[in-house]
């Protein structure tokens, strides 16, 4: 069995469950995974706080002296409106109390996964409360207060030369290409829902990446009501190409539950079954894997989800009706532990997905093609 470390803080599920838009999401995914028995199967490891430096290993020195400026007084109105504004905590992000210890505990926890990956004292880690992909260099952004991937990665990277990021967020991971949008040294997958008005906005197909970067930022547009053997063709298309021309040496897995049926924001069909045939194809690469969270706005869903990705990081087959636990009500009327697939009409014809791996497959032929920085130091 694989030796994983499972990222487990009382502190740090606190902090978790403030966030405004998933209040009390934390604690329902940790009882639900502890009612299966499941933690018994893993190294269980407390959270180290991220220090200033550790953050400031992405985020900019403005953004990082604001947060302490303003840890000790959340009142809004002793604030100056344009400056919260400024650094994206007026709307998606809301002010909330002790912003700063808040932003170190959730960065700290993803940190403290990444770095028993470098200190070889486990090949996978997993931190649910982790995955906060919209957070900017330079501001908080979509619900996102610290892009604790970000920095996981720049950690990873003391160890490991090329990582592999993969986002299963119904959103793209913009915070996170923008972050590596000219370094060939990783390269940013997302999985995502494209659209019209649709958050944020970016990771069009024809968003490549940039300069040294050209061609490692890869996105993957979907449309709406995506089922899981499309899904999983995709998924299973790109993802072996991509391992065959990138050759990581680690990934990290962003895991939002967004993208699954019955998501309050989401409009896909995928099934944590389905979405775990994905995962089981990552874990057969046999690399140092950092998994963590994201998005998901059913919260017992999303509990659902991330414990039975557990089981299968474990090897554990879990029954399928939920134990009784504190938050068994929670998980009416059918207390199951799986999600029917839903039944969106799905736009994703078997045409423009063969087209958009077409496109991607070609992308990355280009990145072979390029000449290596030693054929242009000739």
């Amino acid at each position: 069995m694989c030796n994983i470390v499972y990222i487990i803080d009382a502190y740090l599920h606190k902090e978790c469950d403030r966030i405004p838009q998933v209040q009390g999401r934390a604690s329902l995914v940790y009882s639900l995974i502890q009612a299966y028995n499941l933690l018994s199967h893993m190294h269980l490891v407390p959270s180290t706080k991220a220090t200033d430096e550790d953050l400031k290993s992405f985020h900019s020195s403005d953004y990082i002296k604001y947060l302490q400026q303003i840890n000790d007084n959340s009142d809004l109105e002793k604030h100056n409106e344009d400056e919260l504004e400024y650094f994206g905590l007026a709307y998606d992000c809301p002010l909330i109390t002790h912003i700063y210890d808040f932003v170190k505990t959730i960065a700290g926890g993803s940190l403290t996964a990444a770095q028993h990956l470098v200190d070889g004292t486990a090949n996978i880690a997993v931190n649910w409360c982790g995955g906060w992909h919209h957070a900017q260099r330079d501001k908080a952004e979509g619900f996102c207060y610290v892009n604790d991937i970000v920095i996981a990665i720049q950690k990873l990277r003391e160890k490991y030369d090329k990582v592999l990021y993969i986002d299963l967020d119904i959103h793209h991971g913009d915070g996170v290409e923008n972050a590596f949008l000219v370094t060939k040294k990783i390269l940013t997958l997302s999985f995502h829902k494209h659209g019209p008005g649709f958050y944020p906005g970016s990771g069009a197909l024809a968003d490549t990446g940039s300069g040294n970067g050209k061609w490692y930022s890869v996105n993957v547009p979907l449309k709406d009501g995506i089922k899981d053997d499309l899904f999983f063709q995709i998924f299973d298309s790109v993802t072996s190409k991509v391992l065959h021309v990138f050759r990581p040496n680690a990934v990290v897995v962003q895991c939002g539950a967004d993208c699954l049926n019955k998501d309050p924001i989401g409009t896909f069909n995928l099934t944590p079954k389905g979405l775990g045939e994905c995962i089981c194809k990552v874990l057969a690469w046999k690399l140092p894997l950092l998994f963590l969270g994201g998005g998901g706005y059913n919260l017992a869903n999303t509990a659902r989800y991330w414990t039975y990705l557990t089981s299968i990081l474990l090897d554990q087959k879990i029954p399928s009706e939920i134990p009784e636990h504190r938050y068994f009500t929670s998980y009416g009327p059918d207390f199951d532990l799986h999600i029917t697939p839903g039944c969106r009409r799905d736009f994703n014809t078997k045409e423009y997905i063969e087209d958009v791996i077409k496109i991607i497959h070609k992308n990355l032929d280009d990145m072979v093609s390029l000449p290596s920085e030693n054929d242009l130091n000739v």
